[in-house]
């Protein structure tokens, strides 16, 4: 294993030798900051390299004397991305990846505090839980919680398809990273009987999966999920995408042979693939489009069903969820993409045809939005597809389960780029970690200063979700099927009826399944 010295994050908030606690592992020293004690980079696992290469993780190997755990571990192998990935992050390199960080008032084993358990949204490709965005200590300070983030494998270590290796090694990851709060966070003054998972995107699909896991059962109480995305595999859809992407590298999906490529040379295969996967859309219909060939497989056994099939049946019925997605999700990567305002009638028809649920689909959403451009209609049938369906018939499917689910809807527009955001996908992180100039917030509020009506709203996100890890309330009535209340987060945030009736209305009845190989 390679390492280099730990060291603070740059730039960071003023800094004082810590307290030291004493973990199943061995003892860290974490730093006073702002008035927490904040631990970073500890190990729950050990490196998944060498013979634990594509493997499912192994326990963290015991060390002596005190670790000083000041900075953040190395990020996992991964695609850059549009955002330009871990070389933005302050981090230590090294093959460390699977580590957690934790912020806590007060590392008293008496405390007994609720417990927030990030997880990274990244299109199941890229991500870090060092990230400056997900800085952690407003969280912590005004809901007087612990928070606890993680790094998981992603892209080809954590999710692609390799013959002789579990599948979705990403996902448990997580699951260890819940055991070493089970097993530590009461040292840090948590209680383990009061933990709420959370994330965002990609996170919150790992949310969703990790709520009909079995391997996760008992891990935690509540789970927020923050724009699920409907991206699940069949496990022949991640065979072909498995053998697609070793063949990037000239190879086959095996462990024998991938196990033989240097990890951070190994994502090249999924940075190639992605650009080239709408050319088989006659092969991978739906997942072609989402550049991303990445997602958690519905392979029977770390992941028996989808998860809207799974809660259904009350497969989490006594886990308290929190979920919802924001109005204008897809305008962000029609943003990135330079698209907005550019899309053709052409293009809003094809994605009609693809997207749009049943036979007649493309005609409902022309009828039920008659006054819509093609670029509102591309927009909208991409956001409900994705993101915000998933997300309603998440708490539909728990609800139906025997389960309790309360739904929000982030309508607040980003300021960034004139207003022209809206309420894009990624809006809630800086807006829920008062993180407003780093990575993504940086484009979302155009490098200023947040206006009170911002810091408003961000301080009402802490305060539901930190009420929401306490007490299983976050301030607002449960959803259910008569009269569908929702919170509505806007700059006069609101109770009311859910706002996306028409879309609500088109996908009733829809089911997300796996997505299969055609």
């Amino acid at each position: 294993m390679t390492t280099t010295e730990p060291r603070p994050p740059a730039d960071g908030p003023c800094e004082q030798p810590g307290p030291v606690v004493r973990t199943t592992a061995g003892a860290v020293r974490g730093r006073r900051e702002e008035g927490l004690a904040v631990f970073r980079g500890i190990p729950f696992a050990a490196p998944p390299v060498g013979e634990a290469r594509f493997q499912q993780p192994r326990p963290a190997r015991p060390w002596d004397g005190v670790r000083e755990a000041y900075a953040f571990g190395p990020p996992p192998p991964q695609d850059l991305g549009l955002m330009g990935g871990p070389n933005l992050f302050h981090v230590p390199q090294g093959d460390d990846w699977l580590t957690v960080n934790v912020w806590t008032p007060d590392p008293d084993p008496a405390a007994h505090r609720p417990v927030m358990v990030w997880i990274y949204g990244g299109a199941y490709k890229l991500g870090h839980a060092g990230s400056p965005g997900y800085d952690a200590r407003h969280i912590a300070a005004d809901g007087d919680v612990v928070v606890v983030t993680l790094n998981y494998r992603v892209g080809m270590e954590g999710f692609a398809h390799i013959e002789g290796a579990p599948a979705n090694r990403g996902l448990l990851d997580q699951v260890a990273a819940l055991e070493w709060v089970r097993d530590n966070i009461e040292a840090f003054g948590g209680d383990p009987r009061q933990v709420t998972v959370f994330g965002e995107s990609a996170g919150a699909g790992s949310v969703a999966s990790l709520l009909v896991m079995d391997r996760a059962a008992g891990l935690f109480r509540r789970a927020i999920a923050q724009s699920v995305p409907g991206t699940f595999f069949s496990a022949e859809l991640a065979r072909d995408l498995g053998t697609a992407l070793a063949a990037e590298v000239g190879l086959r999906p095996t462990v024998a042979d991938l196990s033989s490529v240097e990890p951070r040379r190994l994502t090249a295969a999924g940075e190639a693939l992605g650009p080239k996967m709408p050319q088989y859309l006659d092969r991978w219909g739906r997942a072609a489009p989402t550049v991303t060939p990445f997602s958690p497989v519905v392979d029977g056994e770390v992941l028996p069903a989808t998860p809207w099939q799974a809660l259904t049946s009350g497969a989490a019925k006594d886990v308290d969820l929190l979920v919802g997605h924001n109005r204008d999700e897809y305008r962000l990567f029609l943003t990135l993409a330079g698209q907005l305002g550019r899309i053709t009638d052409e293009r809003a028809s094809a994605a009609l045809r693809l997207f749009a649920p049943g036979p007649d689909g493309a005609a409902a959403y022309r009828a039920a939005y008659p006054g819509a451009s093609p670029g509102e209609l591309y927009e909208r049938v991409q956001t409900d597809w994705l993101f915000a369906m998933p997300s309603l018939h998440l708490a539909e499917a728990h609800r139906a389960g025997g389960g309790s689910a309360h739904v929000y809807e982030l309508t607040w527009p980003a300021p960034g780029n004139g207003g022209a955001l809206g309420a894009c996908h990624g809006l809630d992180i800086p807006l829920l970690f008062g993180t407003y100039g780093a990575d993504l917030g940086a484009l979302l509020f155009a490098g200023t200063e947040p206006s009170a009506e911002a810091l408003a709203l961000s301080a009402r996100f802490r305060s539901s979700w930190t009420a929401f890890a306490r007490t299983g309330d976050p301030g607002w009535p449960a959803y259910d099927d008569q009269r569908r209340l929702v919170q509505v987060l806007d700059a006069e945030p609101v109770v009311t009826a859910y706002p996306e009736e028409t879309a609500r209305r088109l996908w009733q009845g829809h089911d997300f399944e796996a997505l299969p190989l055609l």
